[in-house]
């Protein structure tokens, strides 16, 4: 017991110890420091895989759209390119050849080009698969119908009516080739080609009624329609049907004679 001398001391010590039990030291323990650590661990997990995953679904997209975009395009450029074909004739060999011809992969025409391509003026345009197995490619070779350009030389390729043996010289020549300021060519218009197949629509000569036709082979007269099949391996797209007007105008660009 406190003595009287004492009693102020002591009934303030007494208040303290009433205080301390009425208004407990705030803080965090070990545990809930340790729980809080893990809720924000997990939470910056959670956050980072949201960001990891909303990166990866973008540039998904993106691939997606890059895709799609490379199959318009070719599309875009084949549609702009038969509608504008032409009939036209060349002499090669003394014989004269009709400058459109056709396989079920492979397809030769006459068209205009702009002078965004090269030397302004109609071209020959050839379209072919390169490559084997699943890596084939869809490509563009062009030449400028005029003598010297058709005739060849050391960039250039000399230009042979499609036929087996015509590709051989030509795919030595490499691809992005632009020579003789534009006026010969060889473009990739599509990598990674799984189907690539033509029909052709029109009377042979010596038929009254026109069909549909794998191959448009020593014929004088265009076909009325093209039709072209095209898939990559990652992308499909509906067939293109394309009216070529000139079919049944002939209108005999002159070129050069071999």
């Amino acid at each position: 017991m406190c003595g009287a001398s004492h009693s102020r001391p002591c009934g303030w010590v007494s208040a303290l110890t009433d205080r301390v039990r009425r208004h407990p030291a705030c803080g965090f323990t070990l545990i809930e420091l340790l729980i809080a650590l893990a809720m924000i661990s997990l939470i910056t997990l959670l956050l980072f895989s949201g960001l990891r995953l909303g990166s990866r679904a973008w540039e998904g997209v993106d691939a997606a759209a890059e895709r799609v975009g490379a199959v318009r395009l070719a599309h875009d450029f084949l549609e702009r390119a038969l509608t504008q074909a032409r009939s036209a004739t060349l002499v090669f060999d003394g014989g004269v050849v009709s400058i459109f011809a056709g396989e079920a992969e492979r397809m030769e025409f006459a068209a205009p080009l702009s002078e965004h391509v090269g030397v302004p003026g109609v071209y020959i345009l050839r379209l072919s698969l390169e490559g084997s197995g699943n890596r084939r490619d869809l490509v563009l070779s062009r030449w400028l119908m005029h003598p010297e350009v058709l005739e060849g030389g050391d960039e250039i390729p000399a230009w042979e009516p499609l036929k087996d043996d015509a590709e051989t010289a030509l795919k030595s020549a490499p691809l992005d080739t632009d020579a003789a300021g534009g006026a010969f060519g060889r473009t990739l218009l599509l990598e990674g080609v799984d189907a690539f197949e033509i029909s052709y629509f029109g009377a042979l000569e010596g038929e009254t009624e026109p069909g549909w036709h794998e191959d448009w082979l020593e014929q004088n007269a265009l076909p009325n329609l093209v039709r072209i099949h095209l898939t990559t391996t990652e992308q499909s797209w509906p067939d293109l049907i394309v009216a070529l007007a000139s079919a049944r105008q002939a209108t005999g660009v002159g070129g050069g004679s071999r």
